[in-house]
């Protein structure tokens, strides 16, 4: 998550794609035609206009602003296999939310889909996977767990 909030702070996707699911895995899990052109065209698309809504909302404190941590619900859903074009399974932390400070104030923001494959986890989507470049929940305090996401 260290990798996710660096990408943040920096504006550059490409420091937060060790937080991001990667394509490997996206491709043994998915369901669709062709999971490689998916991932590129829609999962990648919108996770940099995510990493560019949130450094947005940092402006000009993201030189300042200090990652503290990701607060994760204590229940966690399970995406069965056929779910959401999967073939197969993974458990989804609903809602979660990403922590840091500015000033010494903590703030936060929702983290639509983090999702555990094999024991690891991972970002899919930062905002809702339908609204591309937006930062979900931005808050100041640790805000409140958004609505399950999952797909």
């Amino acid at each position: 998550m260290e990798a996710l909030w660096n990408g943040i702070a920096a504006g550059q996707p490409v420091k937060a794609t060790q937080a991001f699911f990667p394509e490997a895995a996206y491709a043994q899990i998915k369901a669709v035609a062709d999971p490689s052109a998916d991932f590129q065209a829609r999962l990648v698309s919108a996770f940099k206009k995510d990493i560019a809504a949130a450094h947005e909302l940092l402006g000009a404190d993201a030189a300042t602003a200090t990652f503290v941590g990701v607060s994760v619900p204590h229940q966690w859903n399970w995406v069965a296999p056929g779910d959401c074009y999967n073939s197969g399974g993974y458990w989804h932390a609903p809602g979660s939310r990403l922590l840091y400070r500015v000033g010494g104030e903590l703030r936060s923001f929702g983290v639509f889909s983090l999702i555990s494959w094999r024991g690891e986890w991972y970002v899919v989507h930062l905002s809702s996977y339908d609204h591309p470049g937006t930062v979900d929940s931005p808050a100041t305090g640790k805000g409140t767990y958004g609505p399950a996401g999952g797909c």
